[in-house]
């Protein structure tokens, strides 16, 4: 994998991966400052944090059939899986909330509600279309995918090209 870390003018860091064959971001993690200059820890917004199991933590940790959910970036979408989700596809309902610029998944069941922002598009200004929200659900998986908008595609590349 190559790194990319760059620190961003406000004195936050962000650090990407990327595949070296296909040339995919696999992670994106950003880290700011406190008020006193002490450092956060790292917020993934692509990808998810490794899985550190030490004799420390071992004696309690997170069940693994509790849900999952783990972004990807593609080249003309972002992808959002959520692992874990055992109910039927009609069980499900993945709306666009534009008041909070949010994805909402929720099931009837009510045993499972997420609200996902779309970091890339707020730091754009870009308006959200409900017609680019697409879902399926198959194997325990919930895939939410949204179309990225053609701004966005030229920002992505001129910022690679940079």
């Amino acid at each position: 994998r190559r790194k990319v870390h760059s620190i961003l003018p406000d004195g936050s860091e962000m650090m990407e991966e990327f595949e070296l064959q296909t040339d995919q971001l696999v992670v994106r993690k950003r880290r700011g400052k406190t008020v006193l200059g002490r450092e956060l820890e790292w917020a993934y917004e692509v990808g998810a944090a490794p899985a550190r199991l030490t004799i420390a933590n071992d004696t309690m940790r997170e069940s693994g059939a509790n849900p999952v959910l783990c972004r990807l970036d593609r080249v003309d979408c972002f992808e959002w899986r959520v692992r874990n989700l055992p109910y039927a596809k009609p069980n499900y309902s993945v709306t666009l909330e534009q008041s909070d610029r949010k994805i909402v998944v929720r099931t009837v069941n009510k045993k499972y509600y997420k609200r996902i922002a779309i970091e890339d598009m707020d730091r754009l200004g870009l308006p959200l279309d409900e017609c680019a929200l697409h879902w399926e659900h198959d194997n325990s998986t919930l895939v939410v995918q949204y179309r990225k908008p053609a701004e966005l595609i030229a920002a992505e590349r001129q910022g690679a090209g940079a």
